[in-house]
């Protein structure tokens, strides 16, 4: 489990750079290294999307229990 909430981690903080770059910069830094709509961008859009759910779902869980 240590492992998955390492790897979600990372995809939220990869996401989060990339939001922060598109903001700023207008780059968009996977579409860069992956290719503007290719199959391996959406790809890593898919899976930053998927480790945020689980992220909140495990808050939304911590936070219900200790109520």
């Amino acid at each position: 489990m240590k492992a998955v909430n390492a790897i979600a981690l990372l995809l939220i903080i990869i996401g989060g750079l990339n939001w922060g770059l598109v903001g700023a910069f207008e780059f968009n830094l996977v579409d860069a290294l992956f290719g503007e709509g290719s199959v391996l961008a959406r790809i890593v859009y898919i899976l930053v999307g998927l480790a945020a759910l689980y992220k909140l779902g495990l808050w939304v869980a911590r936070w219900s229990a200790n109520k």
